[in-house]
């Protein structure tokens, strides 16, 4: 018996030996496995983290455009409101010019807006009681200094405007309101009104 016990003592350590052969050589590709997976899953971590990284700052970069051009909007339009408020002074500085002055003023858009020296000066009412007839007559000199013909007269008509006048002869007629001579200024000194604002 003592050589059979000794034969399956042999087969037994044979057998264990390699069996714990096969489970070394099974936990090695388990750890190869697990070392190779885990190196994926963290290639993919901080691939995912990358992509998203790479997102966050592109939508903190559209957030900060987004904000910076709503900003200039909002600086221009402060801007625009200050040069609107601007030329809205111009128009009632006009309107409120020494009466001398605004006789002379008028008289001279007249002459220069008439195209014959025979169409009618169409003010507002205030205008048309105040100055209506020392424009005309004031212009009429001027005219006759050129050499031109000179009967410009005062409509019976009056237009709501804040004060100037409506050069008219037929369908024909000429705006030189304070409002239009102010607005048709406007495009061209905006620039300059705006950089003795901003500056």
């Amino acid at each position: 018996m003592k050589g059979t016990e000794k034969i399956i003592a042999r087969i037994e350590n044979e057998a264990k030996a390699q069996a714990d052969e096969i489970i070394a050589r099974a936990e090695a590709e388990v750890a190869a496995i697990l070392e190779k997976e885990n190196k994926l899953a963290q290639d993919k971590y901080w691939e995912k983290i990358r992509a998203g990284t790479k997102e966050c700052e592109a939508l903190v970069d559209n957030k900060v455009r987004n904000a910076e051009m709503e900003a200039r909007k909002s600086i221009l339009a402060a801007k625009q409101e200050q040069i609107s408020k601007v030329f809205c002074k111009a128009k009632e500085m006009l309107a409120d010019i020494p009466r001398d002055d605004y006789v002379k003023l008028l008289a001279v858009l007249a002459k220069d807006a008439s195209s014959n020296g025979q169409e009618e000066l169409v003010f507002n009412e205030q205008d048309k009681a105040a100055v209506g007839k020392a424009v005309a007559a004031a212009a009429n000199e001027l005219l006759k200094a050129e050499g031109r013909d000179a009967m410009l007269v005062v409509a019976d008509e009056t237009r709501d405007i804040k004060g100037g006048f409506v050069l008219k002869q037929g369908g024909i007629e000429v705006n030189c309101s304070i409002d239009t001579l102010v607005d048709m200024q406007r495009d061209r000194a905006a620039a300059d009104v705006a950089a003795v604002l901003f500056e």
